[in-house]
């Protein structure tokens, strides 16, 4: 990846990182993608659901290609205005309390306006509460703290906030000068800024692809469902682009991108992972293939909705999944370098 895509890569996450874009509140995000496609010289179209495709000719139209990435992320919604006016919030997507106590937030309220916050433990002073450390984080003890003097339900929806405001989570966004990126949300905006990065690089070079490839933005992946739709009928393989988990048992590191062989709906198409292996070989790629036996992706949705396709899963490499987590740039540099290669490749016979 050339210094310069390198770049854009980077400041588009840096940029989209910031943007609150919880499953269900995504439209913001979106928008914003569809204008970056337009200024790369793209058309794009937003699907009845609300992600973003892009689809791209190439020399042979009847056989195409499929990538997509997820733009939503984790994030909560208020579920009930309590009497003190603080609110109990019910999570969106699969992760756990313990990973956002003590977090800031903003709910972002259905008359437009944003009301920042904090997601603490109910009683959460170890000078008036020896128990704190022993406690349960659970849903019923767990509260948003509004930066507002509001001290009855009623204060709190003078303000505009309802039950149904979305809650997302201060994704404290960092680059430090040794190449790592913090923030949460890497899980999926690390591939969406990759994919974009593929997109100028294509468009740039005026590569003409062997395939057609459509390139979906999907918006509900972290409840399961992003990427099982829209899928053309000359669809014949299906990449996902997510990220590569990090932990015991596991090869993927934060410099590498990862090439899933099997996660929890079972084995990825073998022949189109090996495909991917001897790319990233002959590529002299940094990479690792693993199994996450608690993971799903819209490759995998796709295939359980009844898409009969060959379907893949690689991405960046990713610590602290569903917390505070943090890539590499080098990741990001072999996920892009590895999709260029695959794009450009035959497709399996």
């Amino acid at each position: 990846m050339e210094m310069d895509t390198s770049a854009y890569v980077k400041d588009l996450l840096l940029r989209i990182l910031k943007m609150p874009s919880p499953t269900g509140h995504t439209a913001p995000v979106i928008s914003t993608l569809s204008e970056e496609a337009t200024s790369l010289g793209y058309t794009s179209s937003t699907t009845n659901k609300g992600g973003l495709l892009i689809q791209i000719p190439g020399e042979d139209n009847a056989k195409r290609r499929f990538l997509t990435a997820h733009v939503d992320t984790l994030g909560g919604m208020v579920k009930e205005i309590l009497d003190d006016g603080r609110l109990r919030v019910h999570r969106i997507g699969g992760y756990a309390w313990n990973t956002v106590e003590g977090e800031y937030c903003e709910v972002l309220t259905s008359g437009g306006s944003t009301i920042t916050g904090t997601i603490l433990l109910h009683n959460t002073s170890v000078h008036v509460n020896r128990e704190v450390g022993d406690l349960k984080r659970a849903d019923d003890n767990m509260e948003v703290v509004l930066d507002a003097p509001v001290k009855s339900e009623d204060d709190v929806r003078q303000l505009g906030v309802e039950v149904g405001d979305f809650v997302a989570w201060d994704p404290r966004v960092a680059e430090t000068e040794t190449g790592y990126i913090k923030s949460r949300h890497l899980d999926d905006k690390a591939s969406v800024a990759v994919l974009f990065g593929l997109l100028r690089h294509l468009k740039a070079t005026g590569l003409r692809l062997p395939h057609g490839l459509d390139i979906l933005i999907s918006n509900n992946e972290e409840i399961g469902y992003g990427g099982n739709s829209n899928i053309a009928p000359e669809i014949v393989e299906y990449l996902a682009v997510d990220m590569g988990a990090i932990g015991d048992g596991l090869a993927t590191d934060e410099h590498c991108v990862s090439i899933c062989a099997m996660d929890a709906s079972g084995p990825y198409h073998e022949g189109l992972r090996r495909h991917l292996v001897a790319l990233a070989k002959e590529s002299g790629l940094r990479y690792a293939i693993d199994i996450y036996p608690y993971y799903g992706s819209d490759a995998s949705a796709a295939v359980r909705a009844g898409a009969d396709v060959r379907h893949a899963l690689i991405g960046p490499g990713v610590a602290n999944s569903h917390a505070y987590e943090r890539t590499h740039l080098d990741a990001l540099k072999n996920t892009f370098e590895l999709l260029l290669s695959y794009v450009q490749s035959p497709m399996l016979a």
